[in-house]
């Protein structure tokens, strides 16, 4: 696959195989705002044990949101922002890779028949090479998958973010993606985090991923009542759809730079070649000198954009 066929499939940002039309992502709007300390609905303390990781420790208890944007908007945060600063000291090499466990609401009949939306062996890569990373779940994914659930949220090494209930589009158009109407969003969220707590997922932090990536200033208003903060990215791995593991190693990557926000998939059926990516991502980043965080680690330390 070519790296625009790439770019192509991955601005879906996790459809989950549905039938959605491929098309490239306009970069998120800015937001401007400061971290604050807002406690994850429905979270819970992780577990005592501890991987030796990348990571300088386990997710805060209370992590680190973003304040609001004008007029109470969902605000959003898309990477660390960086800079030597006046004493000219270097950037951090720190990345957040980000995998977004995606199904939608109807796709239940689809994994009754045998198609996997999970991929366990990604997460077993994550835990023996001890890569932290931040899990965006929707609902409906725990509700399928609930001793998987359960057991990422459990493990310190990760976080569990929210990726709505249904994987349904909180703006139009967005991918051939089902919309949510303005008034169920929050509802939507809130469903999720339900999911989560039901299946016992720990370990869970107050961030919310746009189905597809789409959102609009609309989406920002009528999602302020959840009290979560937008997580999008700045490099796209383009590994939705992707067969060619190496193209996907490359264009991450290549894309990297201190700060760096990285979305990926946990989903084998839409995104069959990341783990294999992943095990070239991984050594080369750390040839490089980057050290791997969770969103929380980098949201809390370094504002964002």
């Amino acid at each position: 696959m070519t790296v625009a066929g790439v770019l192509a499939c991955t601005a879906l940002t996790g459809c989950g195989g549905g039938g959605s039309a491929p098309g490239a992502l306009a970069p998120p709007p800015k937001a401007s705002a400061s971290p604050s300390s807002v406690p994850a609905p429905d979270s819970a303390s992780a577990p005592a044990t501890a991987h030796a990781s990348d990571s300088a420790s386990a997710s805060p208890k209370k992590p680190p949101t973003m304040a609001p944007g004008p007029a109470g908007r969902t605000p959003v945060f898309e990477r660390r922002a960086t800079g030597g600063g006046a004493a000219g000291r270097s950037a951090e090499k720190v990345v957040a890779l980000t995998f977004d466990a995606d199904m939608t609401a109807d796709q239940g009949p689809r994994a009754a028949s045998g198609e996997r939306f999970d991929n366990p062996d990604l997460i077993a890569l994550l835990r023996r090479s001890k890569v932290p990373a931040t899990v965006f779940m929707t609902g409906r994914w725990a509700e399928e998958y609930p001793a998987q659930a359960k057991a990422i949220g459990a493990d310190p090494l990760f976080e569990v973010a929210n990726h709505s209930y249904s994987h349904h589009a909180f703006s139009s158009p967005c991918y051939g993606l089902p919309v949510v109407e303005k008034a169920a969003m929050t509802a939507d969220v809130r469903r999720a985090f339900t999911a989560f707590r039901k299946a016992g997922v720990r370990n869970v932090v107050p961030y919310f991923r746009f189905p597809g990536g789409c959102y609009d200033d609309a989406a920002l208003r009528a999602l302020a009542p959840a009290n979560v903060t937008a997580v999008q990215w700045d490099v796209v791995s383009g590994d939705a759809f992707a067969t060619d593991a190496h193209a996907v190693a490359r264009q991450v990557l290549d894309g990297v730079r201190p700060g760096s926000l990285v979305v990926m998939h946990c989903t084998r059926s839409a995104a069959p070649a990341t783990e294999a990516a992943v095990r070239r991502i991984v050594p080369e980043l750390r040839a490089r000198g980057y050290r791997f965080v969770k969103v929380s680690e980098l949201m809390g330390n370094g504002g964002g954009r």
